[in-house]
This record gives C-alpha cells, sequence and structure tokens, in this order.
C-alpha cells in the first residue's frame, strides 16, 4: 500500500505532534485545582466521568471541610455524598474516597504514597490517576496518564491501534521520551477539549491536519 505524501512513522509523528502542540496550546497543564497531594488524588479521582471545572467548584468548598485524610474517614458516608453529589457517581466515588483515606491513614502514615505500586493499591485509583498524582505532585515521570481524550487521539493520530489504556499507555511510552510523557498527556487533553473533540472534531482547523492519519486516504 502506497503511503501518502505527508506519512511519517509513529515516533518521528509523535515528536512533530507535540511540537505544534506546543505552540496551539502553550497553556497546557493540569486544570484541576489543588495546594497538596492528598487535594490533588481527591480531585483526580472525583475527576471520573465529569469535567475539571464541575470538579473546581466541589472541591473548592471539599478542600475547606477536609484537610486531612482522616476527615474523610470519620465522616458518615451519606454527608460525604452529599459534598460530591454533583460530581456524578457519587455513592461509588464517595465509598472509594473514604476507604482510600483510610489506607493512607492505617498503612501510610496520613500522607499520599509516592509510588505507583502503592498508589494503585488504593480504591478506586488506577495508573491514569496515579500517573497524575505522581507527576504534579512530587514531580515523578512513571508513565502516561491515559483518559478519554488522550485514548481517542492517540488512536486517530496513528500513535496506537490498541483500546485498552495500559497497552496504550505503553505503545506511548515507546513513542515518546520519558520527560515528555506527561507533557504528551496535558498537550493532548487541551486538544481534545479544544479541537480534536469527541462527537464533532475541527479537521479543518486542526493544526495537526496535515499529518494526521485521519485526513489521508491511502491508496
Amino acid at each position: 500500500m502506497k503511503k501518502p505524501e505527508g506519512y511519517l512513522e509513529p515516533k518521528e509523528r509523535a515528536a512533530r505532534i507535540i511540537q505544534l502542540l506546543e505552540k496551539e496550546h502553550p497553556d497546557a497543564k493540569i486544570a484541576l485545582h489543588s495546594s497538596n497531594p492528598l487535594e490533588l488524588l481527591i480531585a483526580t479521582m472525583l475527576s471520573a466521568q465529569t469535567t475539571d471545572e464541575r470538579v473546581n467548584i466541589v472541591t473548592k468548598a471539599l478542600f475547606k471541610k477536609y484537610t486531612e485524610a482522616e476527615d474523610y474517614v470519620k465522616v458518615d458516608l451519606k454527608e460525604l455524598e452529599q459534598d460530591i453529589r454533583s460530581t456524578g457517581f457519587y455513592h461509588n466515588k464517595a465509598k472509594n474516597l473514604q476507604n482510600t483515606c483510610r489506607l493512607i491513614v492505617e498503612k501510610f502514615h496520613g500522607k499520599v504514597p509516592q509510588t505507583m505500586e502503592e498508589l494503585v493499591e488504593l480504591p478506586g485509583v488506577a495508573r491514569k490517576t496515579a500517573n497524575i498524582v505522581l507527576y504534579n505532585a512530587f514531580g515523578i515521570t512513571e508513565g502516561i496518564a491515559v483518559d478519554t481524550h488522550v485514548l481517542r487521539l492517540s488512536q486517530r493520530l496513528g500513535l496506537t491501534e490498541n483500546k485498552d489504556q495500559d497497552k496504550i499507555e505503553r505503545d506511548l511510552m515507546g513513542l515518546v521520551p520519558k520527560e515528555q510523557w506527561m507533557h504528551l498527556t496535558d498537550l493532548l487533553i487541551f486538544h481534545g477539549r479544544r479541537v480534536c473533540t469527541a462527537k464533532k472534531p475541527n479537521c479543518a482547523g486542526c493544526v495537526l491536519n496535515k499529518i494526521c492519519p485521519c485526513a489521508f486516504t491511502f491508496e
């Protein structure tokens, strides 16, 4: 099969994607508001199936009410559910928050752990959340956080053929230098929100349209 003019191999394409998106989204960074590792962990757990804007509204009051992991353990579960209700799926989220904070208190002396292995022990915490916390709270790069935007764009951009988040993460880690792993996450999230949306991607106005396989017609 003949490859179209402008086609780039995945590793070369990934480097070009980062270069172009850095110019397009110089403000790309985590949008969740937090002032310490526990707040970031809580906010990231709450962000599932909702917007960062909604989470930031909820956590503004939440973080004034609960300042330590122990506070989430002591509160009645029903009360915690009402505090986070507007983030959606609040029954499950409240249960995970309380159980996570209980484990942090009992096993980690009230401090958010700083390793991938320990973080994924926490109820409701998988690699995506752990990567976000490690990088943004502790400056530790362990992997790439694959959220819905990263998943969608990495497939559209021809950086992976996988659908499983862990497999996509491994594919991306093989294409991009480690020091750019989480930077790629932020860039793809911003581009996914602003341009390459799920239902109506703005391909005509996309800075990547000359190197995106979705724009090519193979002969």
